[in-house]
């Protein structure tokens, strides 16, 4: 590769592709797997890689902003996109970007810098769509026995992790180090990993699956609290029951109290549920959080109920209890006691529920890389590393990653996220310092390039670029399973 020259040692040479600096052996690979000895030369074993669009068939490798005479395709589809996968890494980092690739777009000269950062300030954010407790918010998340991150704050139907970040990379043992840096290596190459949170779950997470929690195998995101599932189907109840309740670990739902039953002219029925209650037929902390019902600890949906109002209740009294992904469903009817007592679901009730599942989306996890980009990885783009944040903050470069769009976020500095579903299959590599290698590319026009100071006698002809060698992928092959990610891409 430009600017990883070997160094000999005897049978040897020194690989100074990163920190580690080794040395290898003749038909021998380094301790990445990324660079080997061939014959006393260091070669790349992974093509640099280029997105091909087909005609007619779209992707989202990269647009350019502020074009007056843009026409909306995203990916630019005419032309091929080289990605910064295989390409190598700047270190040391005194040199340009391994490849600054020029290229003409509808008479626009345009320049795209790729380069395989490395990065040790960097981490996942994995969103896992279930309703199931997973432990406490901050409790710390293993894997293999070492701590790799925590639990967040949750969002709407989702867990949230945190996972890697310098700290747990750098800042702790070896140890822990190595299995921060497997576990975020194979989560964003698509990998399932195995993780135990402190007084919580057992999970194996993959981006696009399924999480799988104590051993089963999710299946619905809810379609909202019990609150919002009331709002959503309280006329489709309203002929066929004179009660629901909507168990949900953060809001229960009891129609007749609630705004929406109370507008369709339901009647109090006296029933009262456990819990905090924050507005009419809204109840927080109705139970414990748990794997039941609504993602509480309630196996009996009875246990929710506080008490029943003999002043008020009547015998016959129809009472429905849902969970918020309709996966769990009980009919009741109450005695001339006042006591409900299962009864056969009405077929009405019954198609409801099934609504209700029909309405939730499938349970998946989503995985997101976040890197910094950082001031010797900018030198490769610049010799006023500056320069490029402002470039990127003004809209003039973009930023992707492997091809993928990213969301690049405010503030100072490059700091960026990216779905690694969206990205080409085994995007990602590691050096044992550890850290992770990922890819990132910029792309702006020629002119902005030179102003921001740019490395111009470094800037190659997409021609030359182009090898026998370079691995090319059409851009609707990136989102297959990662089971078939071995023919995903076809090889020039």
């Amino acid at each position: 590769m430009p600017g990883n020259e070997p160094k000999g040692t005897g049978t040897k040479i020194r690989c100074d592709a990163c920190p580690v600096m080794c040395y290898i052996a003749d038909g021998r690979a380094g301790a990445c797997d990324r660079y080997a000895n061939q014959g006393g030369r260091l070669v790349r074993l992974d093509p640099l890689t280029v997105i091909e669009a087909v005609e007619g068939k779209g992707g989202n490798a990269v647009s350019f902003l502020g074009s007056d005479d843009w026409d909306g395709d995203l990916v630019q589809a005419k032309r091929p996109f080289v990605t910064a996968i295989g390409a190598g890494t700047t270190y040391p980092d005194y040199k340009p970007a391994p490849f600054i690739v020029g290229q003409s777009v509808d008479g626009v000269d345009m320049v795209t810098v790729v380069t395989e950062g490395i990065f040790s300030y960097c981490g996942v954010k994995v969103k896992i769509d279930t309703d199931r407790y997973i432990g406490p918010e901050r409790a710390t998340i293993h894997s293999d026995g070492e701590p790799v991150g925590h639990v967040t704050t949750s969002e709407y139907g989702s867990k949230m992790l945190s996972l890697g970040g310098v700290e747990h990379l750098t800042g702790g043992t070896k140890s822990e180090g190595r299995a921060t840096c497997n576990a975020l290596l194979n989560l964003c190459n698509r990998g399932a990993v195995d993780l135990d949170i402190d007084q919580g779950a057992n999970l194996t997470v993959q981006a696009g699956r399924p999480p799988i929690i104590d051993g089963s195998e999710e299946k619905l995101m809810r379609v909202g609290c019990g609150s919002a599932a009331i709002g959503m189907f309280a006329m489709q109840w309203k002929p066929h029951v004179d009660e629901v309740i909507v168990v949900d670990d953060h809001i229960t739902g009891v129609l007749s109290e609630h705004e929406a039953g109370k507008q369709l002219g339901l009647p109090p029925t006296g029933i009262r549920v456990t819990g905090r209650r924050s507005t009419p037929g809204r109840y927080f902390k109705s139970a414990l959080p748990g794997s039941g019902w609504g993602g509480t600890d309630i196996r009996d949906p009875l246990n929710i109920i506080r008490s029943i109002d003999p002043k008020i209740a009547w015998s016959g009294l129809r009472l429905l209890m849902v969970s918020t992904t309709g996966e769990q469903c009980a009919y009741f009817e109450l005695d001339r006691e006042l006591v409900p007592r299962n009864a056969d679901i009405p077929d009405p009730l019954r198609r409801s529920a099934e609504r209700i599942a029909e309405n939730c989306e499938p349970s998946v996890c989503s995985v997101l890389f976040m890197g910094g980009a950082g001031g010797s990885l900018r030198a490769g783009v610049t010799e006023n590393p500056v320069g490029l944040t402002k470039s990127v903050r003004d809209a003039l470069a973009r930023v992707t990653c492997g091809g993928a769009e990213t969301y690049v976020w405010p503030g100072g500095g490059i700091t960026f996220m990216v779905d690694v579903t969206g990205m080409p299959a085994e995007s990602f590599g590691y050096v044992p310092t550890p850290a992770l290698v990922a890819p990132i590319e910029f792309t702006l026009r020629r002119d902005d390039y030179e102003l921001l100071g740019g490395h111009m006698s470094e800037i190659r002809p997409l021609e030359e670029v182009i090898t026998p060698e370079i691995r090319k992928i059409e851009p609707e092959s990136r989102w297959r399973d990662p089971a078939s990610c071995g023919d995903a891409g076809k090889t020039g």
